[in-house]
């Protein structure tokens, strides 16, 4: 099946979704977490923190973090879950560096690692994983059900899986409010401090067309996942999923 997120993408080019979204990562990369921290006024650390706390009933000792980025959502799992190894994933070498200097400098780089793979193939062996986490990265997926069962191969029986995803809220008058915000003050921002202006009108566009809520829900059960459940916070700008195995 064919999204419409799938169609969104950053440059207009003949080149898959995959290619494109890896330069813009790279391109942004030097200055992603000013410009995201920024963007949601921070509140996406309180998002990843309730996200993470979703897994501690698993207590997961080994956590793949899938495009892991500059490696904020790996970091902090690590402060909260205290698991043995995190490995974070990207097809975006750019982050994954600023993400290296950061777990070097917190002094975690035994414990969380970082590689260069293709969530439409990961090269790991199936049942490795105690949890599996994303947080805003399932809507810039080049195929989403081949990135979500290839996902759910790596898991082992019983893992969890934890997606955080940017959402657009349903209701007035936050509907309206986060439109002015998502086609405005989003793209704004991104122009006056990073240097790929294309970058942040990508932004709103994926997250308007990417699924959400059941849609979201049904699709992780499609893919072979279980008990798939999804929670929104602040009034529905950030929609949270938790699946397991």
């Amino acid at each position: 099946m064919t999204y419409e997120a799938e169609k969104i993408k950053p440059y207009s080019s003949d080149e898959n979704k995959g290619v494109q979204v890896e330069r813009m990562f790279d391109s942004i990369a030097e200055n992603y977490d000013t410009l995201n921290h920024t963007m949601s006024m921070g509140i996406d650390k309180g998002w990843r923190k309730k996200g993470i706390r979703m897994l501690k009933k698993i207590n997961p000792q080994s956590i793949l973090d899938i495009a892991t980025g500059t490696g904020d959502l790996a970091v902090q799992a690590y402060d909260i879950l205290k698991p043995q190894s995190i490995l974070g994933i990207d097809i975006s070498e750019g982050m994954m560096n600023v993400g290296r200097q950061k777990v070097a400098n917190d002094g975690l780089s035994d414990k969380i690692s970082f590689d260069r793979q293709d969530c439409m193939a990961l090269e790991l062996p199936d049942n490795s994983f105690d949890a599996a986490m994303v947080a805003f990265g399932v809507r810039n997926f080049e195929d989403l059900d081949k990135g979500l069962q290839e996902i759910l191969r790596v898991l082992k029986p019983g893992g969890q899986l934890m997606i955080l995803e940017l959402s657009t809220p349903e209701y007035f008058p936050m509907k309206q409010a986060y439109w002015l915000y998502s086609r405005l003050f989003i793209p704004t921002i991104g122009r006056l401090i990073s240097k790929d202006r294309t970058a942040y009108s990508y932004l709103p566009k994926s997250i308007e067309a990417f699924i959400q809520g059941k849609e979201m829900v049904d699709t992780l059960l499609k893919n072979g996942f279980r008990e798939a459940s999804c929670k929104t916070y602040t009034f529905g700008v950030c929609s949270m999923y938790l699946a397991g195995k």
